[in-house]
């Protein structure tokens, strides 16, 4: 891959339109999966944080039982979004989002897992703490100004996230789980 492939991480600062970005995703989200039994579609990730710098991307996480993971993959796949697998997260399914300009990640996950429960703990920590959501915002933005990939990134914000999840009550084994899905995968 050539010097010009690199794409680089932005973070910028919160936007008071995302709820409402999300809003209407939930509501594209409620048509597409009609006739699936969705238990809940939440806005998870920095994009849900009032105040927090982010990404410029909107998490939602569609809430399913076990039984309902496949019907509801394919009623998003008919409705225009690539199904990507776990990638690597137990009982979290990636779906890319259609070609029509709104940048979300859309993740179909199962009603009480790990993926599910990281997802709310550190948002709920986020919003109801105001001195930790500033650090994160100074951690991400560092991290933006210093890595080129999401691949670099990511693992960047891993301790912090695990001191939250820590913070939350989390056994150590969960913490392993999700300290080792945020690593570098290969070499």
């Amino acid at each position: 891959m050539g010097h010009d492939a690199v794409v680089t991480v932005e973070v910028v600062p919160y936007d008071p339109a995302w709820p409402d970005r999300f809003a209407r995703i939930r509501q594209e989200l409620h048509r597409l999966l009609d006739g699936v039994p969705v238990l809940a579609i939440e806005h998870v990730g920095s994009t849900s944080v009032p105040g927090l710098a982010a990404k410029p991307v909107i998490d939602v996480d569609v809430v399913v039982g076990r039984q309902d993971v496949d019907a509801a993959v394919a009623a998003l796949e008919r409705g225009g979004y690539r199904y990507r697998g776990d990638l690597g997260i137990a009982d979290r399914h990636s779906l890319a989002e259609p070609d029509d300009g709104v940048r979300r990640n859309v993740y179909v996950v199962v009603d009480g897992s790990l993926a599910l429960r990281n997802h709310l703990a550190v948002r709920a920590a986020l919003r109801d703490d105001p001195e930790l959501r500033a650090h994160y915002a100074a951690l991400k933005e560092a991290l933006a100004a210093r890595v080129t990939t999401i691949e670099e990134y990511v693992p960047g914000k891993t301790a912090l996230l695990v001191g939250i999840l820590r913070d939350a009550g989390f056994t150590d084994g969960e913490l392993a789980e999700i300290d080792a899905a945020n690593r570098p995968r290969g070499d």
